[in-house]
């Protein structure tokens, strides 16, 4: 069965709730949004339905700074580059295992871009690094 491009929210909403279930149960991911972060699921699910749509699908419903929600965990827990890439890792099996065509190609380049982007803003080396506190 062939698969289909990500083209609603119904879509998004497949692909996150696919990716946080892996996430949950990851040994290296896992802990930390489970034990440290204590995520409310509930409430964070659809926080990150909108932040996909508005990505990949112009929606209008997010609003927030993501980056620093990870700043305050990181000083609870140091993020590591090995966290980043098992995040992208489990996000990009994610999409490849339900959705193919621009926008799933998008998504994963999108979330590369996060994970490259914000790794060394944690862990040091290129970027603008941790905020002084």
């Amino acid at each position: 069965m062939a698969k289909h491009d990500i083209q609603f929210r119904s879509d998004i909403e497949l692909l996150i709730n696919r990716f946080y279930d892996q996430v949950k149960s990851d040994a290296v991911i896992g802990y930390i949004f489970n034990d440290i972060a204590q995520v409310d699921w509930p409430k964070h699910l659809p926080v990150m339905y909108d932040f996909w749509e508005f990505l990949l699908l112009q929606g209008k419903n997010y609003q927030g700074n993501p980056i620093e929600k990870h700043f305050e965990l990181h000083t609870r827990h140091p993020l590591t580059a090995e966290h980043f890439d098992r995040w992208l890792a489990l996000f990009q099996e994610a999409v490849d295992a339900l959705f193919a065509g621009p926008v799933a190609d998008d998504a994963k380049f999108r979330a590369m871009v996060i994970a490259e982007t914000w790794k060394p803003k944690f862990t040091g080396g290129h970027g603008i690094g941790m905020p002084k506190s």
